[in-house]
């Protein structure tokens, strides 16, 4: 059997619950990660004990067992007292009122959840491509253009992500619009391609402008630009109107360089025709020709002058070029109109462009402050570190100074268990070092090491203790290697049943011999005590959160 078993909670009976269900329905909560997009098969120890899925947010009890936060929180408020099925099962001894799991008995395991966040995974919507590690699913997930959405506008339809709007112009029956003229109901295309019938209907197109004109919708009258005359679309209300002029100054030069441009074009064209005109009344081709032979011979045929004729040419040329100079007046009144305006605009620019360098230079003045008070920020953190360091240097020479032995017999009085059981557990803390005592008053140097949430083969389920060798003052005097007999006791605060292991040292282990650098490694009992008795009724080996563990080093061996 591989990892921690399948756990399964059952609520203890009572009759309040009306029959409320221990395991929830399907789909009533978010529960892990299917297992189907991991590219290998999971171990046992990312699995959740409740819905078999990867570990989301996993939580781990007191006694070793992991769940996905969702199943937690899920059968915690369905059952009112919840037990762990399989502590029980360890000591049958354990009574239901004292192995009740609450959401305080459950805590955040980040080492597995780191191990979990590093799996490699991929996309399970189809056509997908998308691998990386599971830290990264989530968020492809809210964005994979594979998945399939509901329709936006509730057709009740389940497309791609990436073919939403194709389905929303082609496919889909709530999509749309209401022609405004002939009040049709159309979709996207066919609005495209439709033909209003009443759009030859000018009286009534005036009539509606006329109706909209004095709808109370409409009393926000919508202000033009002031050069909507050489081209710009813009209209709004005078805020708008103002903003947008602020802010348009390359597209409104723009425009009127385009009118400027056809102004010119039109000076040039109008000189031309003018300077044409006047040779051809004096000169008349074909057509001319015989408009004159025409007026002659009627002006003959009635008896006239044929200086008449002449007088008539002579004005009709004073109206064409009183014409053309009236036209040519206008135009460079229009172009010196425009020239203000370009003037006026150059200004403008030249003020935004000063505006522009003063905030960049503000700009760059408090970015250089922000650095040199990140800079103070950062060096009085340093010297926080430091004093902290030295603070927790001196406090750890005192109480050893304090709790030091001299006679192989040292007892440890551990505080706040839950605590450091929670600690451990969860990665925070996993060990934890007893003062240094002495087997004798100028013997071996030595401490224990405890694991609380187990160490080794006994992770996870055991109480792990180890024996530590360190570096003493009168190594060089006494006889290596260490050889004594060993002995640990976790006290039964009622006096009923201790718990003894002992040992005698592996001579050939590095771990008992002289030390090189500041301790050995540890070496004891991985399996010391079982996590699931801690808090038996029938010992106390637990008592007001404390424990109490003795070492005994029996010298005389």
């Amino acid at each position: 059997m591989r990892g921690n078993p399948v756990v399964f909670f059952y609520p203890v009976s009572d009759p309040s619950l009306n029959g409320v269900s221990s395991t929830p329905g399907e789909n009533e909560y978010p529960s892990g990660f299917p297992q189907s997009i991991c590219d290998e098969v999971p171990k046992e120890k990312y699995l959740c004990s409740n819905c078999n899925n990867v570990l989301n947010k996993a939580r781990q009890t007191v006694c070793g067992h992991r769940y996905c936060l969702a199943c937690v929180n899920w059968l915690v408020r369905n059952n009112k007292d919840l037990v762990c099925t399989k502590c029980k099962e360890e000591d049958p001894s354990f009574e239901n009122d004292t192995s009740v799991l609450t959401l305080d008995q459950f805590f955040n395991d980040a080492a597995i959840n780191k191990e979990i966040l590093d799996l490699k995974v991929h996309c399970a919507n189809q056509g997908c491509p998308w691998r990386s590690t599971l830290k990264n699913f989530e968020d492809h997930q809210s964005q994979c253009e594979y998945a399939l959405i509901p329709c936006n506008i509730g057709c009740g339809l389940m497309v791609q992500r990436k073919s939403l709007a194709t389905h929303l112009e082609r496919g889909c029956p709530n999509n749309k619009t209401t022609c405004p003229s002939c009040s049709g109901v159309l979709t996207p295309r066919e609005l495209q391609k439709h033909v209003c019938p009443s759009s030859g209907d000018k009286k009534t197109t005036k009539t509606d402008k006329r109706q909209k004109n004095n709808h109370p919708s409409s009393s926000k009258k919508k202000e033009p630009c002031i050069f909507s005359d050489v081209g710009c679309p813009f209209k709004g209300n005078a805020d708008k109107v103002k903003e947008h002029e602020s802010c348009s100054h390359v597209g409104h030069l723009q425009l009127l360089l385009d009118v400027t441009r056809a102004l010119q074009r039109t000076l040039n064209s109008s000189a031309e025709r003018s300077h044409h005109e006047s040779p051809d009344l004096l000169q008349p081709g074909q057509c001319g020709a015989s408009h004159i032979s025409q007026s002659e011979g009627e002006i003959e045929s009635d008896g006239g002058d044929p200086g008449v004729s002449d007088k008539a040419l002579s004005l009709h040329d004073d109206q064409a070029e009183l014409a053309v100079g009236q036209q040519l007046d206008a135009l460079q009144q229009r172009v010196q109109v425009l020239e203000n305006i370009i003037s006026a605009l150059n200004r403008e620019v030249e003020k935004t462009q000063i505006s522009v360098v003063a905030l960049e230079r503000d700009n760059y003045n408090s970015q250089h402050l922000i650095q040199h008070l990140e800079t103070k920020v950062a060096e009085q953190q340093q010297r926080l570190v430091r004093k902290d360091i030295q603070i927790s240097s001196l406090q750890q020479c005192i109480s050893a100074q304090q709790d030091i032995s001299y006679d192989g017999t040292f007892l440890w009085r551990l505080c706040d268990v839950s605590q450091s059981l929670r600690e451990a557990a969860s990665g925070e803390k996993i060990s934890q070092y007893s003062p240094a005592f002495y087997t004798a008053r100028y013997g071996f140097k030595v401490r224990m090491r405890l694991y609380l949430n187990g160490d080794g083969v006994g992770k996870g389920t055991h109480i792990s203790l180890f024996f530590v060798i360190m570096k003493g003052e009168y190594d060089a005097i006494l006889s290596w290697p260490f050889r004594h007999k060993v002995t640990f006791f976790l006290i039964d605060q009622n006096q009923r049943e201790h718990v003894i292991d002992a040992f005698r040292p592996d001579l050939s282990s590095a771990s008992f011999h002289r030390p090189v650098s500041e301790m050995n490694v540890a070496s004891g009992c991985p399996l010391f005590f079982p996590l699931g008795k801690m808090r038996s009724t029938k010992h106390a080996y637990c008592k007001d959160d404390t424990i109490y563990i003795k070492c005994v080093v029996d010298t005389s061996s």
